[in-house]
């Protein structure tokens, strides 16, 4: 399987949300939403696999919290977005192989500006189904190190899950010009932090290690990760890590709802673990059998 999506020619014609069903090709958002005037918005991704979706009490949560936070008025209740995302999967009968995005912004302003004051018609919920394969596939990942630092909490708190990606995307741009996967992201201090699009996972001898959530992303993969870690006995640190150990690490992977655990077999032309053609390493591998099989989900409700 390709590393990135391709468009499915199955998402033609479906059904999506902007506060309520509307026919894709006919979707839009107002020149004056503030996603649009200043990536004023907070989003998720849900994974939709055998009539169930992974983890979406979380990332619900997730995506009302990054709205109070950023202090956006009229969010919309858990109950009202979960009843939303049902609906369109309904109306699509969508059961398998589907990836949602879902987007929060502050809504529609009464004119140009980015005062939250000018903010008066409530907030603007997206519910964006597709047929989607995981991306990355079976792993295999190769990383290169970007020039570009991961945002410090000084700067904007990673833990809003937020739609000001742009470090994100210009990270990747990197790798991509590199004929990478994806980027190594550092912190502020020069410590390892995550990748443009995952969360970061290295074993040194035996020991699950995965950065601090200073700078990135605490993902409810990479939670889940943790505590699947724990529950099989394996020893897991949370730390500040630097470049050469995840160099030297016996094995790295990401994590990631799109992705799962996608095993890392190159940064920056360092081999880690066996390298290239090789299967994932003994913990990588007990930990990717064990999300599979015990990954919380919501099952979809019956016609």
């Amino acid at each position: 399987m390709a590393k990135f999506n391709q468009p499915d020619p199955r998402n033609e014609g479906t059904w999506c949300w902007v506060n309520g069903l509307v026919r894709r090709e006919d979707a839009k958002v107002s020149v004056l939403d503030s996603v649009v005037q200043g990536g004023d918005a907070v989003w998720e991704g849900l994974r939709v696999a055998d009539g169930r979706i992974y983890q979406m009490d979380e990332h619900l949560k997730r995506l009302v919290d990054s709205a109070h936070a950023l202090q956006f008025a009229d969010i919309p209740g858990v109950k009202d977005v979960r009843q939303a995302v049902f609906d369109v999967l309904a109306k699509n009968g969508m059961t398998d192989g589907v990836h949602i995005r879902l987007t929060l912004s502050r809504g529609v302003k009464s004119t140009s500006g980015m005062d939250p004051r000018l903010n008066v018609f409530g907030s603007t919920l997206i519910v964006l189904p597709e047929y989607k394969g995981a991306v990355y596939g079976s792993g295999q990942l190769k990383l290169v190190t970007s020039a570009i630092r991961r945002n410090a909490p000084s700067f904007l708190d990673s833990k809003i899950h937020h739609n000001n990606l742009l470090n994100n995307i210009l990270a990747k741009i990197q790798a991509n010009h590199a004929g990478a996967d994806d980027a190594v992201m550092l912190d502020d201090r020069g410590f390892l932090a995550e990748t443009n699009a995952t969360n970061l996972f290295l074993v040194r001898d035996g020991v699950l290690c995965t950065p601090f959530g200073h700078a990135c992303l605490p993902g409810i993969t990479r939670g889940y990760t943790l505590d699947l870690a724990r529950h099989l006995g394996i020893d897991v640190r949370e730390g500040d890590f630097s470049l050469t150990e995840l160099y030297t690490a016996d094995e790295a992977f990401t994590t990631g709802t799109m992705g799962g655990l996608a095993h890392i077999v190159e940064v920056d032309g360092r081999t880690i673990g066996t390298g290239p053609g090789t299967p994932p390493g003994p913990v990588t591998q007990a930990l990717q059998d064990a999300y599979a099989l015990h990954i919380p989900f919501t099952p979809l409700p019956q016609p």
